[in-house]
């Protein structure tokens, strides 16, 4: 690990300062759970850290019906949270399907959303990485890329994004709270905070330098049909080979708005607006379900160990809508 030097703030805005003024490279640091392991492997090399863990951020309240979740939340509060647990459903079984217990009760929503891929040649430092590296190449187009994007990935990118919280606040509509310099603020849908890899993959999000998240909010809930449903080789502390989140509301015996995410599959949580637009005004059957299925993933493509994803998503998101028809409002 390369030296640095460590600062703990109490306020936000002293954040930000602390970040816009230290004149070299700089991270927050809150509970840590992927940068320190990033940095012991030096793929991360900041040269100050700013430890964020003690703003005032924790709180998860309701105002004008929505749901305010603070950045300085732990996963695991916010899953145990009850308006979280009967009005956000999705959002508290995603979170419960990630990583330990242990994680969780580390882990801040806000670094939940910043943490970076799990891509094994962006961690290991031998291989050529263009997020890792800008320029390098991608060792894992050739490579084993088993765990890899099947959708809108690049020639210079084909990782995914591992977070599962991501995937439920992208059905949710969520908006990411920001905090910038001079006390500027800005709020960014979450289907605009994630970038494509395009050919500058090292760049993640739409995070300007110095810029805080503040918090999360959820407006209203849609429904109560919320399900999210995660396949990954082993029961728990895996990352998702495939994860979809559903939000759907029925109507006249059809499925009225529907929103559904995939997780595992892209360089960012992937809202599929092709399978709402299918399922739209239709009955709740197999064969809505399949047609959403192809439309999902009707521009999916395998790079050869991957292959298998294709199936492997339209099964998934077949499976949690059927499961989903049945959950009653």
């Amino acid at each position: 690990m390369k030296p640095f030097t460590y600062e703990r703030v109490t306020d936000p805005q002293a954040a930000v300062l602390a970040a816009a003024s230290a004149g070299v490279p700089t991270k927050f640091i809150s509970g840590g759970t992927n940068l320190l392991d990033l940095m012991k492997l030096e793929i991360e090399q900041p040269a100050h850290l700013v430890d964020i863990s003690r703003l005032p951020l924790q709180r998860i309240e309701e105002i004008g019906g929505e749901l305010r979740i603070g950045s300085q939340a732990r996963n695991a509060d916010v899953a145990a949270d009850d308006r979280v647990r009967k009005r956000y459903p999705v959002l508290s079984q995603a979170l419960l399907s990630g990583a330990s217990a242990q994680l969780r009760n580390m882990a801040s929503t806000g670094g939940n959303l910043v943490q970076r891929t799990r891509c094994p040649y962006f961690y290991d430092t031998t291989t050529p990485c263009n997020k890792r590296l800008p320029g390098a190449g991608c060792a894992a187009l050739g490579g084993f890329n088993r765990i890899h994007a099947i959708l809108g990935a690049s020639d210079a990118c084909i990782a995914t994004h591992p977070s599962d919280m991501a995937v439920a606040l992208a059905v949710l509509d969520a908006r990411i709270e920001l905090l910038g310099t001079g006390g500027a603020t800005r709020s960014v849908p979450i289907l605009d905070f994630y970038l494509l890899p395009e050919t500058t993959p090292h760049i993640e999000n739409v995070l300007r330098p110095g810029e805080l998240i503040t918090a999360v909010v959820l407006p209203p809930p849609l429904g109560k049909r919320q399900l999210y449903r995660k396949v990954r080789d082993r029961a728990s502390y895996e990352f998702a080979l495939v994860s979809v989140a559903v939000v759907m509301a029925m109507a006249d015996g059809a499925v009225g708005e529907v929103r559904i995410a995939f997780g595992g599959i892209a360089h960012k949580p992937w809202r599929s607006l092709e399978a709402e637009a299918v399922l739209h005004g239709r009955p709740p059957t197999l064969a809505s379900f399949q047609a959403a299925a192809d439309a999902a993933l009707a521009r999916a493509i395998g790079r050869g160990h991957n292959d298998f994803k294709i199936d492997l998503a339209k099964r998934t998101l077949i499976a949690t809508l059927a499961r989903a028809a049945e959950v009653r409002s």
